[in-house]
């Protein structure tokens, strides 16, 4: 059975797939579990200096499993941890983390790359966060970087009023760095990868370290999202939201 997150590792580069097509890479509890559990062994390990996050060819990401939501919404006694798991991985993550969005990036798929350090699109990407619309709220500390990167205007338009952005607005906003023809995304993300490994380790993670500032304000600021984010799964609206997403689909 091929798994739904592959974890391979070359050389000095650990690359991090979502590999579920067949449901545009919407990531499951498991999967957020498995890349949780391998951005902190990357984290530990001092033979890798550098993350690739990937997806398949035309999806990156259409964010989380609403099968999984749906479940918490109805009252099942379905835990969220791996979610936060991951959050809490990436965010805490030490080594440079390099994004490569090859098409569809949908919720935590697009917000998951307010965290990376480089990000390569396809010219034919697309980010949305639907949160909103499905009666829930940002995630990923999205409401508090997102605000500091695009300014309040376009953070507000982007993650509660849900415009989506194609990457030469991403690119604008500060969203991605480099916007690339679809079948040379890994490619020229690998060489980002490459690039950075081949600095010197401690004076990229000072570096890094210094940029990026403390990771406290946003560890707090995903556990505040949380907390309501749970409240709201089990309200109204985003079971009739889900709910109603789900009768679209058939």
């Amino acid at each position: 059975m091929i798994s739904d997150a592959i974890i391979t590792d070359s050389g000095a580069i650990r690359i991090i797939r979502m590999n579920r097509a067949e449901k545009r890479n919407a990531i499951t509890f498991a999967m957020y579990e498995a890349m949780a559990n391998a951005l902190q062994s990357a984290d530990t390990s001092e033979a890798l200096r550098c993350v690739i996050i990937a997806g398949v060819p035309g999806s990156f990401s259409a964010g989380n499993d609403l099968t999984d939501f749906l479940k918490i919404a109805d009252g099942s006694d379905v835990p969220n941890r791996p979610v936060t798991q991951f959050l809490r991985a990436l965010i805490g993550c030490r080594k440079p983390v390099v994004a490569a969005v090859n098409g569809l990036a949908v919720g935590i798929g697009a917000t998951l790359l307010l965290h990376c350090d480089f990000v390569v699109a396809s010219a034919d990407a697309r980010f949305s966060t639907p949160f909103v619309s499905l009666g829930l709220v940002p995630e990923a500390a999205s409401s508090l970087v997102g605000p500091l990167l695009f300014g309040h205007r376009s953070a507000f338009e982007f993650l509660v009023m849900g415009h989506a952005l194609t990457a030469t607005d991403a690119k604008a906003l500060g969203l991605i760095n480099l916007i690339v023809p679809p079948d040379e995304v890994e490619e020229q993300a690998m060489q980002a990868a490459r690039e950075i490994t081949e600095l010197p380790a401690e004076a990229v993670r000072l570096s890094r370290e210094l940029i990026r500032g403390p990771v406290d304000a946003l560890l707090a600021r995903v556990d505040q999202e949380n907390s309501i984010f749970a409240e709201r799964l089990r309200s109204p609206e985003p079971r009739a939201a889900i709910e109603a997403f789900f009768r679209r689909k058939r």
